[in-house]
């Protein structure tokens, strides 16, 4: 067992959520968070008809591809107790804003306002929800932190992945000057705005390195995949991981972005 939950009553039947860029890019990322939540007791699964949460499709203004992709994805996820998304972005479109595409078809919309009261970001499911207060993994080293927008403001996700990296063995934490200031990833943002995305992550990556931080955490992938771009361009040493390979002791793995990263 390498998580110790508090709590005896909690969902057990748990759908996950991939997420595109986890299942593209990162796949370790869906791992270890199975792992983590195998760990906490539940019996997760993971629908194989389950597609993009339809959030580039959303922030584009494109309802009618949103709408479509949304219905599949209420069908994928029908009956889970809880569904688990290892990303505050897509999290979020599930609970907050997949309702509001129904609002002319009352029956679809009270599905999807069912999905959205079952679906969870995994840091705030394992501490909120299952009651998780310590992990038993190792990481040697010093790790920063960085509060993704949706996750943040959307999900309420701060004190959850500080809580659970606290009790990691050998890891100090070192908190950015400012951990809450957007990496300048934003989903199709950093497409339509490139001068100013790259300002924004040329600013948090000065903020990450006046830490001393040898590892870069976060729990959404595209801010990881666009800070470690940055960090790499500067020729900078700082690693980077999504934090639920770390909680899940996988922190032995290539980190985001290195030349061996496919070869795991």
């Amino acid at each position: 067992m390498s998580i110790s939950p508090s709590r005896s009553t909690h969902p057990r039947r748990v759908a996950l959520f991939v997420t595109c860029l986890v299942d593209l890019f990162r796949p370790s990322v869906g791992f270890a968070a199975i792992k983590l939540l195998e760990d906490a007791g539940c019996s997760v699964e993971v629908p194989p008809l389950q597609v993009c949460c339809g959030q580039p499709a959303y922030n584009s203004g494109d309802r009618e591809t949103t709408r479509a992709i949304a219905t599949q994805i209420i069908d994928a996820f029908e009956g889970y107790e809880a569904v688990v998304a290892p990303s505050g972005s897509c999290g979020g479109m599930l609970s907050h804003h997949y309702p509001g595409l129904f609002d002319d078809d009352p029956a679809m919309k009270a599905r999807a306002e069912n999905l959205a009261g079952r679906s969870f970001e995994l840091m705030s499911f394992l501490v909120d929800v299952l009651g998780v207060e310590k992990v038993a993994a190792h990481y040697d080293g010093t790790v920063t932190y960085h509060d993704s927008c949706s996750g943040l403001r959307e999900l309420g996700v701060k004190v959850q992945p500080r809580r659970l990296l606290n009790s990691v063995e050998g890891l100090r934490f070192c908190e950015m000057k400012t951990p809450e200031v957007c990496c300048g990833f934003g989903g199709t943002f950093c497409v339509k705005y490139p001068e100013i995305s790259n300002a924004m992550v040329g600013e948090k990556s000065a903020d990450i390195l006046n830490t001393g931080a040898q590892t870069l955490l976060a729990g959404d992938l595209g801010c990881l995949m666009n800070m470690a771009g940055k960090l790499q361009r500067e020729g900078s040493p700082v690693q980077v991981r999504h934090v639920a390979e770390v909680l899940a002791d996988m922190g032995n793995l290539a980190p985001i972005g290195a030349p061996d990263e496919g070869k795991r």
